[in-house]
């Protein structure tokens, strides 16, 4: 099957010489400025983590429903524990998305919230985040070098910010839909995805000739995507994707499926100004000045998160 997406090894960045560093920022900012989407190899999060912690979310997602629903507080509009099925979706659509899902994110910025039931569930969680964390910051740092700025552009930025690892579990399909997909065509929010191999497919992107396309990573491969707050920050140039998750052929309708997707999210204050180099004539701004803070805000009222 063709690779709808190109491919890149993180550790020409990381561990390359400087002709290997330069090759991975051109091919990563090559994808993400025709694509908007690329898969990373020696990305250097670890698989048994991955392993372990999708474990623990199926064991949570499998509890009954009145102990999930404890997991849920609204006044934290699903930044933190548990979002019970039917209460997000697409901010062009007010049909939910099939989901349910668990956020946690840094503790210094809103406490996470703990599963008495399975405590290793968070703890695995935080893990696997910091370890997400990591791998984006050098993304970032490629990004930076591909855009002409510091290398260190996105580091402080970045340090304790408003990042999430979401673990989402879209239940078997009982009957038929009423319009509804696992998950409606959508951008993200943030500056990067990165997001771990589900355990079904029917993630597909949406290309420039309006075609629908599946993503099918490789084993051991993290697929990564521009969001809208990076989109902004350089006027379009990297582009955030349309992407949704579609429901299964019928006879697969009885199989649940996981993913577990990190946003990486700047410090609320980081200024989403558009880079003054990546104005020009033929991309004159495109938009208004706002910070992370207000423009996430902004965003999770569109998709009822937030009242």
């Amino acid at each position: 099957m063709k690779r709808v997406i190109p491919t890149v090894d993180v550790s020409q960045f990381l561990g390359g010489n400087e002709a290997e560093k330069a090759e991975f920022v051109k091919e990563l900012g090559t994808a993400f400025s025709s694509v908007g989407f690329v898969g990373i190899i020696n990305h250097g999060v670890a698989q048994t983590l991955i392993d372990d912690f999708y474990t623990a979310a199926k064991a949570f997602f499998a509890l009954p429903r009145a102990v999930k629903n404890q997991y849920e507080i609204p006044e934290l509009a699903g930044q933190r524990g548990f979002t019970s099925f039917g209460k997000e979706h697409a901010k062009h659509t007010d049909v939910a998305d099939l989901k349910e899902f668990y956020q946690l994110g840094q503790a210094k910025v809103i406490p996470n919230v703990e599963v008495v039931e399975l405590p290793e569930f968070v703890q695995l969680g935080i893990e696997l985040y910091q370890s997400f964390e990591t791998a984006g910051a050098a993304l970032l740092q490629a990004i930076a070098l591909y855009l002409n700025l510091p290398e260190d552009y996105f580091d402080a930025k970045i340090e304790e910010g408003s990042s999430i690892l979401r673990a989402i579990h879209y239940p078997p399909i009982t009957k038929e839909p009423e319009s509804a997909i696992r998950a409606e065509q959508h951008e993200d929010i943030n500056l990067i995805t990165l997001l771990v191999g589900a355990s079904a497919g029917g993630l597909q992107l949406l290309n420039k000739q309006d075609e629908w396309l599946s993503v099918i990573p490789e084993a051991n491969e993290i697929v990564v995507n521009v969001g809208d707050m990076l989109q902004r920050l350089t006027n379009n140039y990297l582009r955030s994707t349309t992407h949704r998750v579609v429901n299964p052929p019928r006879e697969m309708w009885h199989l649940p499926r996981l993913s577990i997707p990190f946003f990486l999210h700047p410090r609320a204050e980081m200024d989403l100004t558009s880079l003054p180099n990546c104005i020009t004539e033929d991309r004159p701004l495109a938009y208004e000045p706002i910070t992370a803070g207000d423009y996430l805000d902004e965003r999770l009222r569109e998709i009822g998160l937030k009242k």
